[in-house]
Parts: structure tokens; sequence; C-alpha cells
């Protein structure tokens, strides 16, 4: 029985052959130039993209489109600027010879409807640099609380938001309900996080001492294939009790019959008689109610004096 359920189990290993042009030496996250040989021909299809943007960057886009117009021109790419229907197209050509180029290129006028200066957007087309447009609108319901998380991304004058892009090598930029980031693939991952784990109420400090902890252990290379967990901080998450409140109001029993009409203040006069006196008589009645105030108050503080 034995030998039979060793002959019926599958043997996972009988396919896999060695792979000698893969080995540790070999740098995975490394981007390789692209070359004009690689692809003689022209492409098959034209590619295009568009997108919409506000209309208080229509201004900048008219300045600065003859310069976006010169560097996609380098890279056989053809871009429009409708300005009536607001809308940025780009679009391949018979010379385009790198294909991907299209997609940076798309990610350029997405960038620059996001209000990202233009000498910074145009280094998207760098093989090396990418761009990641985080959403963040929808992971707050409550506004307050959704405002005052996203100023935590910027920190007072834009402190925490300066530490987060030194430690990432990235661009990053705060733009109503999005967050535009630049930069290596590696940091766009941390920046993701940072910011996601900060819209969940958990501060951007914890997350940027735990990068320039592993920020120095990189310099070590005996640290290299080592864990690193026993090296960074572990942050518990404290339940604050909420403050009680100063005056707790009572629940009364429900009826399902309206309140009693409260009486008017002319109701009230004419329970008293003060209805039917005239004026002389109501400021005499009025002065008489002081005096006897007066007098037993006066009356209560010399038994309080005469006690002590």
């Amino acid at each position: 029985m034995a030998g039979e359920a060793a002959a019926g189990a599958k043997n996972h290993n009988k396919y896999r052959r060695d792979k000698p042009w893969d080995h540790d030496g070999i740098d995975h996250w490394k981007a390789e130039e692209w070359k004009a040989e690689y692809m003689p021909g022209s492409l098959l299809e034209e590619s295009s993209f568009a997108t919409l943007f506000p209309k208080y960057r229509e201004k900048y886009l008219r300045e600065v489109w003859p310069l976006v117009t010169r560097t996609l021109k380098g890279h056989s790419i053809a871009c429009e600027l409708d300005l009536i229907e607001g809308s940025m197209t780009v679009k391949t050509t018979r010379k385009t010879n790198d294909p991907y180029i299209i997609l940076k290129a798309r990610d350029l006028i997405k960038l620059l409807a996001r209000s990202i200066p233009a000498q910074q957007a145009l280094k998207v087309l760098d093989d090396a640099t990418h761009c990641d447009i985080i959403k963040i609108g929808g992971m707050v319901a409550n506004k307050e609380r959704f405002v005052r998380r996203r100023q935590r991304i910027l920190g007072p004058d834009g402190a925490t938001l300066k530490a987060l892009e030194l430690l990432t090598n990235c661009y990053v930029l705060v733009q109503g309900n999005t967050v535009a980031a630049m930069g290596s693939i590696q940091g766009l991952k941390q920046v993701r996080k940072v910011v996601e784990d900060c819209m969940n109420n958990v501060h951007p400090v914890y997350n940027i001492k735990i990068l320039m902890i592993k920020r120095e252990l990189a310099k070590d290379p005996a640290l290299a294939n080592e864990n690193w967990e026993r090296f960074l901080p572990t942050f518990a998450k404290k339940n604050v009790d909420r403050k009680a409140p100063l005056k707790v109001r009572k629940k009364k029993a429900y009826t399902p019959f309206p309140p009693s009409q409260q009486p008017s203040k002319i109701d009230m006069q004419l329970e008293s008689g003060e209805f039917f006196l005239n004026e002389q008589q109501r400021k005499q009645r009025k002065q008489q109610e002081k005096q006897t105030l007066a007098a037993e108050t006066a009356l209560q503080r010399k038994e309080e004096r005469r006690q002590v």
C-alpha cells in the first residue's frame, strides 16, 4: 500500500529545469534602456489616450504646452490640447518605435491634470521613473476627519511630506482627493503604504520612523540577508477613553401624547390678579416684593452670623 501511495504521489519537480540566465547576481528591478533596433518596423495600429483637466489649469497648460509638444515629439508621440472640451490627448505616430512610451505619455497628461508642474511631470518619460495616483477621497466618510488626516500627510510646514520624499526618493503632491507620487517602484510602494495607513488613522510619523531604521540597516552588508523584524519597533494601539459629557441628560419616559401647553405670560397675570392692576399699582407691588425678598435675605444672613 505504501509503495502504491508513493507511486501515485505527484512529483512537482519532474518538469523543472535549471535556469542559468537567472541567478542571484541579477538585479530584477533594473530598467533596461530601449533601443530603436529592437523594433525596426512601425506599429500596426494607432493607440491614443485622453484625460480631462480642471478649468483652473487651462492658463498654465497653454503656457507649457509648447514644451510638452517638443518633448513628446522627441519620442515620436503626437499630442493635442482641446480647450473647448478641456481635454489632453496623446497618440502614437508612424515613427513611434517604443511600444511602452504611449503609456508613459498617458501618465504625463494625468500628472499635468493633477497640478504637477510640467518640468517635474516630464521626468515620468524616463524608464526609471514611474508614477502612482492614490485615491484617498473614499477612505474616510466624515469630511472634517478626512481633512485632518490629509493634513497629517503634509505635517507642520510640510515637514512630514518632505521627510517622506527624502526617505523614499519620490516626488509627492497632495491635491484634493488624490495623492500623486513619482519615483522608483520601491519608493512608490512605500509612499502608498504610508498614505493609506494615514487615512486609516495610523500617523505617518510611525511609518517614517520604520523607514529611517530600514535605511540605516540597508547600509550594513552583514544584515543584507537577515530578517529585520527584530530591529523594527512595534506600535501598539491605544484605546483612549472618551471624555464624559459635562451634563448627562436623563431620558424621559416615552409617551405618545404631546406635552401640555405651557401657560403664557397673560395667563399667569390673570391667575395672580396682576392683569387687572394699573401701571402704578404694578410698580408698588414689585417694590413690595423686592422689600420682602431683601428682608428675608437679611434675616438669613443674620442667622448665619450667629451660628459662626
